[in-house]
């Protein structure tokens, strides 16, 4: 970060709560971090642990090695699924291998998983909300046989069915998508299929939906949103939408303090920080360090909500 002279219109950072990690993802780095401790390096981990790249360089320098399939991992070191979730195939491939394998799936995904497998055993065709290619989709829908879950993305897929084809569907969702989205499809869900099941309790995480309802009251503050979070998560992408959605068209997401667009800063008299669940606070913290090098800033904390939940990891790590 390099000194430049402060301009004299201060500047108003407000600062979002909850935001950063949440319980899925805290769990799923404790997970990597007393494998190290009780195993040694190195250890496996299938796909990024969580969708942050600091957070994955941070553990490849303790010892842990990312790969996108099993058959990249030795047979005698361990091996942790990531917090997204697998498909049935994988833990199954793991014991005929008979590898050590530890699951980091984030227990509300795990949830998901339950859920499809009730329904398929009651004769239920299964629809599920998501992204298509996203590693949660690819892992819930990897529970059941192909073909037996249909994935919709959007209203336009919800329209190109036949109900004739379905007289027994129910629906699930991705964990981290946009709460708005996803009311609007399931809405339609609903008119075209009458007799659908819906999920009995809401399938978006409680950290999704808490962050999304914050930056919502947050854009009523601001003229310039920045969301610190990773290209290919999920969670903070959909915060952007929801900035903007909302009213601030000026939203960003941004990985850390080097890409900050200045011009946009210095055009803004008020700006908004949040972060996605799988980035680290250190990140916001650096941020808001670089603003406040360049300009004057009065920093607004608002704790609006409180996240006591948390997630133990399984007693082989303990």
């Amino acid at each position: 970060m390099t000194n430049v002279p402060k301009t004299s219109a201060v500047k108003e950072i407000y600062l979002a709560n909850p935001r950063g990690f949440c319980a899925g993802v805290d769990r799923a780095i404790e997970m990597v971090e007393l494998a190290l401790k009780k195993w040694g390096s190195p250890i496996y981990v299938r796909h990024e642990i969580v969708h942050n790249k600091y957070v994955v360089h941070d553990l490849k320098k303790k010892g842990a090695v990312f790969v996108e399939e099993l058959r990249e991992c030795p047979v005698d070191r361990p091996v942790i699924f990531s917090a997204h979730g697998v498909p049935k195939m994988v833990p199954e491939e793991a014991k005929r291998r008979q590898m050590l394998f530890v699951d980091a799936t984030c227990p509300l995904v795990t949830k998901v998983h339950n859920e499809i497998k009730r329904y398929y055993d009651k004769g239920y065709k299964i629809i599920m909300i998501g992204h298509r290619g996203h590693p949660e989709t690819i892992g819930t829908m990897g529970q059941l046989p192909e073909g037996e879950v249909l994935l919709v993305e959007n209203t336009a897929d919800v329209e190109k069915m036949d109900p004739s084809e379905y007289p027994k569907l129910a629906y699930v969702t991705q964990t981290t998508l946009s709460v708005d989205d996803t009311k609007e499809i399931a809405l339609a869900l609903n008119k075209k299929f009458p007799s659908i099941e819906n999920p009995k309790k809401e399938d978006i995480c409680y950290a999704t939906t808490n962050r999304q309802e914050e930056v919502k009251r947050l854009v009523k503050h601001v003229d310039l949103m920045l969301v610190v979070g990773s290209e290919n998560s999920s969670n903070s992408r959909r915060l952007v939408d929801v900035a903007k959605n909302s009213g601030c068209a000026k939203s960003y997401l941004i990985e850390d303090y080097k890409k900050i667009d200045w011009v946009k800063v210095k055009d803004a008299n008020s700006i908004g920080i949040t972060s996605g669940a799988s980035a680290p606070d250190h990140l916001v913290r650096e941020v808001i360090s670089s603003i406040q090098e360049k300009f004057d800033t009065s920093l607004v904390y608002d704790t609006t909500k409180k996240e006591t939940i948390e997630f133990k990891v399984p007693p082989v790590l303990r």
